[in-house]
């Protein structure tokens, strides 16, 4: 039997959860005693100078009898993160008008420069060979 007649073989039950960049998926599977494990394998795209690209691939094994104490401490994590932070998104690369503090401080910058600007061009020019 070839690899990927092993592989199709052993798949029991799939789900997939794309998220950006990233694909999540999630592989029940069988052992060859026949019982059954959950694979959860991150994907990442990654793309080359040359305008090619390639995945990253990272893969866990998840075993029956490490269930509850994997769903008791993920649902422990993410309970904490979101309690702490909320669920509102605040990463640079997930926030289209996010600035960093010098990007902040150059824009703030140029608006003042702006500004006065605005305010010289309010002034007559005046030649003082008239006086």
């Amino acid at each position: 039997m070839s690899d990927n007649e092993m592989m199709d073989k052993e798949e029991i039950f799939s789900k997939v959860l794309r998220a950006g960049r990233r694909t999540y998926f999630f592989d029940v599977r069988a052992t060859k005693a026949g019982d059954y494990y959950l694979t959860v394998t991150e994907s990442k795209k990654f793309t080359n100078d040359d305008g090619s690209f390639h995945y990253k691939k990272h893969k866990i094994y998840l075993y029956k009898e490490d269930f509850v104490g994997f769903t008791e401490i993920l649902n422990e994590m993410t309970q904490f993160i979101v309690e702490e932070k909320g669920e509102e998104v605040i990463s640079e690369r997930h926030q289209k008008d996010f600035q960093k503090s010098y990007e902040k401080e150059t824009t703030q910058d140029v608006e003042k420069q702006e500004q006065v600007a605005v305010s010289t061009e309010s002034f007559t020019d005046v030649s003082f060979d008239d006086i």
